[in-house]
């Protein structure tokens, strides 16, 4: 078997064991795991070790998630093909480009220089072409594109949400973000904006790099 077909087929078992496997319905999210070449997004580890059920380092003390939790968060936004979304913490690239495949527009933050330079030669050598990136702080989210049908925060918030992204939802967007005080009290939380209101709702248990501090005011959130 050629190395090609070796990675596809190791590719749809992890679509199938991983993915399907642990009650993710959505078939664009299972169609477009089955699709994006995950190996290459991840340095410094073999091409096949790539498709595993875990977390993966991919430098500068960062990590590539599960590809479970990827597809879950991203099954939690309950993105339709018209929706925008904003992503905090491009990292690897790998979420942007299954965001990419799911709705109109991405536009993903990253602070750290040598992750943005890398995802985006990544995603350009694909040829995803709805992908919008820029370098910086993601606290204070994109702004001039708001409002977001979705935001995802791949970087864990200690305690305090950034108010500036549950700012920048849209009337029946969904924001997916990891709070939690340390790396071992972490879990996802769902905040869903109807029209002038919040609605939180607490979700699975995990675990994640921490998201990068600023300054945030207080907003009204209904449990």
């Amino acid at each position: 078997m050629r190395r090609k077909d070796d990675l596809e087929a190791i590719r749809q078992r992890m679509v199938a064991e991983q993915i399907r496997g642990r009650g993710i319905r959505d078939e664009r999210i299972l169609a477009a795991m089955a699709t994006i070449p995950r190996h290459h997004f991840v340095p410094y580890t073999k091409p096949r070790d790539v498709y595993r059920d875990g977390p993966l380092p991919i430098g500068q003390g960062q990590t590539i998630s599960q590809p479970y939790i990827t597809a879950y968060m991203t099954d939690l936004l309950q993105l339709r093909e018209a929706s925008r979304v904003l992503e905090i913490g491009t990292g690897s690239g790998y979420q942007a480009a299954l965001l990419s495949f799911l709705c109109t527009d991405v536009y993903t933050i990253e602070i750290i220089r040598a992750h943005y330079i890398r995802a985006r030669k990544i995603i350009e050598r694909l040829k995803y072409k709805n992908i919008h990136f820029r370098e910086g702080n993601g606290r204070e989210g994109w702004p001039e594109e708001a409002p977001f049908d979705g935001i995802v925060v791949t970087a864990a918030a200690k305690g305090k949400v950034p108010v500036a992204l549950l700012n920048q939802l849209n009337d029946g967007g969904r924001m997916v973000i990891p709070i939690g005080q340390s790396l071992y009290d972490q879990q996802l939380v769902v905040y869903t904006r109807k029209k002038d209101r919040l609605i939180e709702k607490e979700d699975l248990a995990v675990r994640f790099v921490p998201l990068v501090e600023g300054s945030s005011t207080s907003q009204h959130v209904e449990k």
